[in-house]
């Protein structure tokens, strides 16, 4: 019997719910009662509680056996991973991020801009106790964040005024920029000098300092990131010797991946 058009229709809707719950579930990052979640997707129980149904069926979700609330289930996990494991950029990016981390011994990330924020896609941790941690897949602001400011800082000026005007830019501390003139021209020396720096912007006491990866069309696609407390990073060392070994690394990944540095 052939497909109507009619149930193409509905099968794309409950597709396109379907993947809408995963991304309501990854973005809330613990357990949701399935009221949680009809409320956030605005859709009537029954409708969410047979679509989780059918995603648990591939494992897709799971469902804890007393609460009865909601989580990501390990298929999820395998399918995320193999795609973060496909960005051949993370495979050329993690022996020279494991060198930065055993010469500084401070956190490293990789990160990407998707949707008008920040993706960390991989990170080597430091062994030190008290240190930043962003596991692959957290999403950040881009606006007060050290990786985020660099991967602003390289769009085209349309893509950065359409960001201007669709995000707001909260603060997160006294220190965060929440003014769209001042947030161009930090951008602006951020091209010029080639790295961008957080101290405190997001979160206190904390600094960071960012460089870009550039492709083989010498287009920004990635930042390398080093963070760590403030009481171990003074400014003058972020400034320095932090930023001068971010942006080598920066630098070589971008090489490996066919830029040219003119």
């Amino acid at each position: 019997m052939p497909v109507t058009r009619v149930n193409k229709t509905k099968g794309v809707q409950a597709v396109d719910r379907a993947l809408t719950i995963l991304e309501v579930m990854a973005r809330e990052g613990s357990p949701m009662m399935l009221s949680a979640i009809s409320a956030e997707l605005r859709l009537n129980i029954s409708t969410v509680h047979r679509l989780l149904n059918a995603l648990a069926a591939h494992g897709l979700v799971e469902q804890e056996p007393y609460q009865g609330r909601y989580r990501l289930g390990i298929k999820a996990f395998e399918i995320g991973n193999r795609a973060l494991y496909s960005l051949d950029i993370r495979a050329i990016a993690r022996p020279l991020l494991n060198q930065l981390v055993d010469d500084f011994n401070e956190t490293v990330n990789l990160s990407i801009l998707d949707k008008y924020e920040v993706v960390y896609i991989d990170q080597v941790e430091s062994n030190q106790i008290i240190k930043m941690l962003a596991r692959p897949g957290t999403r950040a602001p881009a606006y007060c964040t050290a990786a985020g400011k660099v991967l602003l800082a390289y769009l085209d000026d349309k893509l950065l005024t359409r960001y201007l005007k669709n995000v707001p830019l909260l603060p997160y501390t006294a220190a965060t920029i929440s003014e769209p003139q001042q947030l161009r021209y930090e951008l602006q020396k951020i091209r010029s000098q080639g790295f961008a720096l957080d101290q405190g912007e997001r979160e206190d006491e904390v600094r960071c300092v960012a460089a870009p990866v550039f492709n083989h069309e010498d287009k920004v696609i990635a930042a390398v990131s080093l963070s760590g407390p403030a009481n171990r990073i003074p400014t003058e060392v972020l400034t320095g010797r932090l930023a001068t070994a971010v942006v080598q690394v920066a630098l070589k990944i971008s090489q490996h991946l066919g830029y040219r540095c003119s």
